[in-house]
C-alpha cells in the first residue's frame, strides 16, 4: 500500500473515531436518591476531539496539494494534533463540580453525593488520536516520495502555444 493511501485511511479512521467520541457518552453522573442518571457526551465535556478531527482532515487534504516542504510542516501538525487528541482522551475527566456547572441538578446543594463513571468515548478518542499520530509520522517520513496531483495536467514548458494547438488539431491532449 502506498504511504499516501495509508495516511488517508488513518486520517479517515481518526476522523470517525474522534467524531464519534464527541457525540457518544464521555461521562456518566448518578446523583442517587432515585434521581435520573445524567449522561454527558464528549462535545459537552470538551469540544477538542471534534475540532481536532476536522482540523486534521483539512490538513490531510492540503497535504495532497502541497509541495514537499509544506507537506512536512502539515504532517508535523498532524503529529501534534494526534498527541493533543491522546492528551485530551487521557486527561479530560470532569469532576462533580465541573459537571454541576453544566447541569444544576448535580449540584452538591441538591444531592449528597454524585457517583461518576466513564463512558466509551474517551477510549474512542484515544484510538483516534493514535491513528492521527501514526498518520502524521508516516506522512513526515514519506513526504518526499509523494507525487503532486497536478503533475499530470501541467503542460510542457518547452512547447509553444502553436505546438499545443497543432497537438489538439491532431487529436492529442497536450496536458498528458
Amino acid at each position: 500500500m502506498r504511504p499516501q493511501r495509508l495516511v488517508d485511511i488513518l486520517a479517515l479512521v481518526a476522523l470517525v473515531l474522534l467524531g464519534l467520541s464527541g457525540y457518544l457518552t464521555w461521562s456518566i453522573a448518578d446523583p442517587g436518591s432515585g434521581r435520573p442518571v445524567v449522561n454527558f457526551n464528549g462535545y459537552a465535556v470538551s469540544r477538542a476531539p471534534v475540532t481536532l478531527a476536522l482540523a486534521a482532515v483539512v490538513a490531510v487534504v492540503v497535504t495532497k496539494l502541497a509541495g514537499t516542504a509544506l507537506r512536512r510542516v502539515l504532517a508535523g501538525l498532524l503529529v501534534f494534533m494526534g498527541a493533543a487528541a491522546i492528551g485530551v482522551a487521557l486527561q479530560i475527566r470532569p469532576d462533580a463540580n465541573e459537571l454541576s456547572r453544566l447541569r444544576p441538578e448535580l449540584s452538591q446543594a441538591v444531592t449528597d453525593r454524585v457517583v461518576l463513571s466513564t463512558g466509551p468515548a474517551p477510549w474512542l478518542a484515544l484510538a483516534g488520536g493514535v491513528a492521527l499520530l501514526a498518520a502524521g509520522v508516516i506522512a513526515v517520513l514519506t513526504a518526499h516520495n509523494w507525487r503532486r496531483p497536478t503533475v499530470r495536467y501541467e503542460r510542457d514548458p518547452a512547447a509553444t502555444p502553436a505546438d499545443q494547438w497543432k497537438a489538439i488539431d491532431a487529436g492529442e491532449d497536450p496536458t498528458i
